[in-house]
């Protein structure tokens, strides 16, 4: 998701993989997102994209002040995965951060489309690029674990702009703002056609081709809700407490033979976005899907998540 693909392996010898449609929202609701996406673009080119973010700010703050359920709700997340190591203060001061960073994340997306594409990827860091680079050069692929910290939906969108093939395994029942975002760049960035979206619970046979062709392609698998049976989970120690997380992906990635490596999307000030890439989890030397080796990577992948939730609080996505 992160690299060139080499000319040799960027060749497709079958037909492309299915790119799921993306699906309209309704009329009031579309309504609404111009509506919102016309004011915040004018209101950037009237006061700078600075100005929009400290706009984004001050109406996130509003937020915080105003929506006491959800920011109860943050809370209560807190103390799921800290426990009461955080000050009442400390919750104060993170779920307010919180508030900030969803709204500016928001405002980013809804007028992606409408920033220059130099200024957009002038915007966007990536660390550890490097795993991603050895990766996609053995041309089978490269799975990058994410999970529901921060803006994660951010990262494929900017990888594809740049002209990388990338490949994304989502939810069907997407929200309103991504499915409206998703139609206008469907659009706007013919370039983008390259960058495929697959549902979880179709047939996985995409995603094994994804990974033939040399994709790079991302999933989150720290989904907490039941998926039903025909769904393997792997159980990890995540903040002191035993957490079952989805594998399935995983799995193919390994018979694969793709490199594994895990995706942070960090949101940082004036609508910067740095992409960190930790890894690999697995190389892809060894094409085995044993108990052992998906109990190692997943808990490693455990531990990364719980080392990031610590350092960024505020980028809990999961609320």
């Amino acid at each position: 998701m992160i690299c060139d693909v080499p000319a040799e392996a960027a060749t497709i010898t079958e037909s492309p993989p299915s790119s799921a449609p993306a699906p309209g929202v309704g009329l009031w609701p579309r309504v609404a997102f111009t509506a919102a996406r016309g004011f915040c673009w004018g209101f950037a080119v009237c006061f700078s994209l600075r100005g929009l973010y400290l706009f984004g700010q001050f109406f996130g703050t509003l937020e915080w002040l105003i929506n006491y359920k959800r920011r109860r709700r943050f809370a209560r997340r807190l103390r799921q995965l800290w426990g009461e190591k955080l000050t009442a203060g400390q919750r104060l001061r993170q779920s307010r951060r919180f508030f900030m960073r969803s709204r500016c994340d928001k405002i980013f997306y809804l007028i992606l489309d409408k920033l220059p594409r130099e200024k957009v990827l002038a915007r966007f860091h990536v660390r550890g690029g490097e795993l991603m680079d050895r990766a996609m050069e053995r041309g089978r692929g490269c799975f990058v674990a994410m999970s529901h910290h921060g803006a994660q939906h951010l990262s494929a969108m900017l990888m594809a702009l740049r002209g990388y093939r990338v490949a994304g395994v989502r939810d069907r029942n997407e929200g309103g703002v991504r499915r409206y975002v998703r139609t206008l760049h469907d659009r706007r960035h013919p370039e983008l056609g390259a960058m495929r979206v697959l549902f979880a619970d179709a047939y996985p046979r995409d995603i094994y081709r994804c990974f033939r062709e040399n994709y790079a392609l991302g999933a989150a698998l720290d989904a907490q809700q039941p998926r039903g049976e025909r769904k393997r989970t792997v159980r990890v120690k995540l903040f002191g407490q035993e957490r079952d997380f989805l594998v399935g992906t995983l799995q193919i990635a390994l018979r694969c033979g793709a490199a594994i490596v895990q995706g942070f999307v960090i949101s940082q000030k004036n609508f910067h976005y740095r992409l960190d890439l930790l890894g690999p989890l697995a190389d892809g030397s060894e094409v085995t899907e044993s108990p052992q080796t998906l109990g190692s990577v997943m808990q490693a992948y455990a531990d990364n998540i719980e080392r990031y939730v610590r350092q960024y609080p505020c980028h809990v996505s999961r609320v």
